[in-house]
This record gives C-alpha cells, structure tokens and sequence, in this order.
C-alpha cells in the first residue's frame, strides 16, 4: 500500500462490498452487536459518576456481567463467521475510525484532568479498556458484517 492510498483513502461514501456469498443475517448481527456495545458501555459510565457504588441494586452487576458476556461472544461469533472475508473497503472505514478513535485518547486525557476528581476511575476504567480493546480488535470484521447486504 502506497503512502498515498493511506493518505487518501477510498471513497467513504461508496458502499462496503463483500465478495463471496451474502448472509442476510450479517447486518442484523452488526447492528446487534453496536446496539449492545453501546448499552454495555454506559454500566461503567454510570458506575464512574457514583460515589456508592453499594447502593446500586443488586441486578445492576448482574446485569453489567451478562451483558459484557454476551457483547464478547457475539463479537467474536462475528469474527468467526466474518474471517476471510474482511474486505478493502472495510480496512479503509477501519483506519479512518481508527484514526478519529486515537483523538478519544487525548480527549480522555483532558477529561481526566479536567474531572479526575469527580469520576471514580476504579468503577469504570476496566470496562471501558477492555470494551476499547474489544472495539478495536473487531471493528474490520464489523463494518464487513455490517455493510455486507447492500445491494450490488
């Protein structure tokens, strides 16, 4: 890959193509997965903004655990289904989140600064690694799975 085609990546606009033969329940399970991901996250959100972590309900952890667990088997069930068939379209979305993703870094730093003291990092800061790890490590085979049933 040229410096070039990594400087000027491929049009975003253009719809990701899958080769081989399309599963009609690639998207559904894409969407699934970004819906719950998103559901997860805002547990150690919430967990990070309280001071009494002990007043929650009991069903809140329970809740948090189940859903982490099913979010990380449906991630890597994704995976499973999707390896090989990660596309160039999708490595060219991948970078360019990637890219945007590595500006949180400096956002998380600021916010850190700015609000050490009101966030209670040791509620939160191990869910929110290993969720920006899981992101990251199947975020190609996402957007193959997701863009995957747009018409030819």
């Amino acid at each position: 890959m040229s410096a070039e085609q990594i400087n000027h990546p491929t049009n975003s606009s253009a719809a990701l193509q899958v080769s081989g033969p399309q599963r009609p329940w690639d998207r559904p399970l894409a969407i699934t997965i970004a819906v719950l991901f998103v559901i997860s996250s805002t547990f150690p959100a919430v967990a990070g903004l309280s001071k009494n972590t002990a007043a929650f309900p009991k069903w809140w952890g329970m809740l948090d655990v189940g859903l982490a667990f099913v979010l990380a088997i449906l991630a890597f069930v994704i995976m499973a289904l999707s390896e090989g068939k990660v596309n160039k379209q999708a490595v060219d979305a991948t970078y360019r989140v990637y890219r945007i993703l590595t500006h949180g870094i400096l956002v998380m730093l600021v916010v850190f600064s700015l609000t050490g003291d009101r966030i209670i990092w040791i509620n939160c800061l191990t869910g929110f690694a290993w969720r920006a790890w899981l992101l990251a490590y199947c975020l190609p085979v996402w957007f193959t799975a997701f863009g995957s049933s747009t018409p030819s």
